[in-house]
């Protein structure tokens, strides 16, 4: 399972976060309280996380639901938006109009001096390969990360072309998808799920 984080003020008033430490505002520390619950009866037996405090925060409440303590990987952070980050999409369109214009149009452009999807997505698909090599067959390993980086770990993941990522939805938060592994290799069967209905505007492309 990948899980994003619960909602932070950054989240709410649109900002892009990126590598920014930015803390789960009220509403996100109960909606993760809530995921836990749900995902607990999947009875994981591995929790990866984020090191940035809204995902490992996150982890947190899992956690105890799980009785599992969350392991940080750095790998599963959110990509490095640069000098994006702390913006909103009005800002960033008027202060880098090309990027945002190639972003918006699908490229997978480095914004501001930061990542790629691809980039992003290798780093987090490369982690979860190494720690899925530790869970026995037909257990479950939960892993915390961010919107960014969910949508670009699976679309390495489940061998998309990366034009095509974009298609994939953005993780609202503290929404999950369950990938499950077949002979012809990962088979996405829940994107984006949630205990309640999801607001569209959890759903901005990021």
């Amino acid at each position: 399972m990948l899980l994003r984080h619960g909602r932070t003020a950054d989240n709410r008033d649109g900002r892009f976060q990126g590598q920014l430490d930015t803390p789960l505002d009220d509403l996100g520390r109960e909606q993760a309280r809530t995921a836990a619950r749900a995902l607990a009866l999947a009875e994981p037996c591995a929790l990866l996380t984020s090191g940035l405090s809204r995902a490992h925060d996150t982890a947190r409440a899992l956690g105890e639901a799980f009785g599992l303590e969350p392991q940080v990987d750095p790998r599963l952070a959110e990509l490095d938006l640069g000098s994006w980050q702390g913006l909103t999409a009005v800002e960033a369109a008027q202060q880098f109009p090309a990027e945002h214009a190639a972003w918006r149009a699908g490229e997978d452009v480095r914004r501001g001096t930061g990542e790629t999807y691809r980039e992003a997505g290798e780093r987090a698909a490369a982690c979860l390969g190494e720690h899925l090599a530790a869970v026995p067959p037909g257990r479950t390993l939960v892993a915390v990360t961010h919107g960014g980086t969910a949508r670009a770990a699976l679309g390495v993941l489940l061998e998309l072309p990366p034009p095509s990522w974009g298609r994939l939805v953005a993780l609202g938060n503290c929404c999950w998808s369950v990938l499950v592994e077949a002979d012809i290799g990962w088979r996405l069967e829940v994107h984006n799920a949630s205990v309640a209905p999801v607001p569209l505007a959890a759903s901005r492309p990021l």
